[in-house]
């Protein structure tokens, strides 16, 4: 009963943020600052109420649910006709600034926390830099913002969780790799064949999907109600094919999604309509499991050393890649800053980390996860409190 009334509290949660959606968006609140303090809350009546293997299975379910759905329907949206015509300064970060990012978060990392060796670091500086742009919602959809600015965080954000999985899946095999008699059988090839064989999938999935829908869509014969359960199987069939073949299914997901979103003729709104409505519970329900399960025992192992690390990814490490990637762009001081500070931390950092500590093996674990926990906490409270004045002036500051 204490389970159930925990779980009714949780859903009350829910429809009361949805009843008052509009308003939030209005304030300097965010749904991610929301749910990450209402799930620190429910923490302990939530570890007391449940046995810790049902956390814990039901944790990585999660994780991996919405994982696939975020990097297909991110991808999805991705139009190579679009990117033809402002691909510049999104290349740029994405080309330049992602691996700067990583190569200067790791260096960052084992300076501040050697000990954890170069496999460890690497691990903490690709989880740590994808970027969520549902922590600056207000950036990318403010009318204050000028469009070359907006689009290209919202570009970035959509491709760069994708662009960094074989960093993330590079750093983790390394750091298992070298823990004492740990089986490395193998272990090239095995990471070679997910990193080759999960974009096939992820191709052959996306391609077949969007010329299956359009014969469908042509010839009258889907309903509009239907098309949501596509999206939702494809992403999924892209996963489980992956897994099947030997290949990553996080990999194939977001290969998928942007096949599919540049082979499908028709309009693609089922996908956005899709993560706005029921991807929205996916959201919340991240959010919640950060702020209940990871939080808490990221702060019981925190220490200056995350914490330095922490900021140092929001500031230095990011701001400095974004920097350097975008010199000779033409863009002015303020606009470089404003795109390197808009690197929000948040979903696909919580959901790499769960999928990450489950799946493998490694001494520094409790470590990682401080790291993450310090900067993606960090991230969505400076972010979300920061997203609506700094639009606001950058609007003004630009003419707008």
């Amino acid at each position: 009963m204490h389970f159930d009334l925990v779980v009714l509290g949780i859903l009350c949660a829910f429809i009361a943020y949805s009843l008052v959606t509009r308003a939030v968006d209005r304030s300097l609140l965010t749904l991610p600052i929301i749910f990450m303090c209402l799930g620190f809350a429910l923490s302990e009546p939530l570890r007391t109420a449940a046995p810790p293997e049902v956390l814990d299975e039901g944790k990585r379910l999660l994780a991996e649910v919405t994982l696939v759905l975020v990097l297909f329907s991110d991808a999805s949206h991705v139009q190579f006709s679009q990117l033809r015509q402002s691909w510049r300064l999104p290349a740029r970060m994405l080309l330049i600034g992602l691996p700067l990012s990583i190569g200067l978060g790791t260096l960052v990392t084992f300076l501040v926390s050697p000990e954890g060796g170069v496999a460890m670091a690497l691990l903490t500086a690709a989880v740590l830099t994808p970027t969520d742009a549902a922590l600056g919602q207000s950036v990318v959809t403010s009318a204050n913002v000028p469009e070359k600015l907006s689009e290209t965080i919202n570009v970035e954000s959509g491709l760069n969780d994708g662009l960094v999985l074989p960093f993330v899946l590079l750093g983790a095999i390394l750091a298992s790799a070298g823990m004492a008699n740990a089986a490395t059988d193998g272990l090239a090839l095995k990471a070679v064949l997910q990193i080759v064989l999960g974009p096939l999938a992820g191709i052959f999935t996306g391609w077949v999907v969007a010329r299956l829908m359009d014969v469908a869509q042509a010839r009258r014969l889907i309903a509009a109600s239907a098309e949501g359960v596509v999206f939702l199987a494809a992403a999924f069939a892209a996963y489980v094919l992956a897994t099947v073949i030997g290949g990553n299914g996080f990999i194939a997901a977001f290969v998928a999604g942007m096949i599919f979103g540049n082979s499908y003729r028709h309009n693609i709104r089922f996908v956005r309509e899709f993560m706005e409505g029921a991807g929205l519970i996916l959201t919340m329900s991240a959010f919640l499991v950060f702020g209940a399960l990871l939080l808490p025992d990221g702060l019981a192992h925190a220490s200056m050393k995350t914490v330095l690390i922490a900021v140092l990814f929001l500031t230095v490490v990011r701001v400095g890649a974004i920097w350097l990637s975008l010199l000779g762009s033409g863009l002015k001081t303020r606009e470089k800053l404003f795109l390197g500070w808009f690197g929000p931390r948040g979903l696909a950092s919580i959901l790499f980390t769960l999928v990450i500590i489950d799946e493998f093996e490694f001494a520094n674990e409790a470590e990682l996860l401080a790291c993450v926990s310090m900067t993606v906490a960090l991230s969505i409270i400076v972010h979300g409190l920061s997203s609506t004045p700094l639009a606001r002036w950058i609007g003004r500051v630009s003419g707008r």
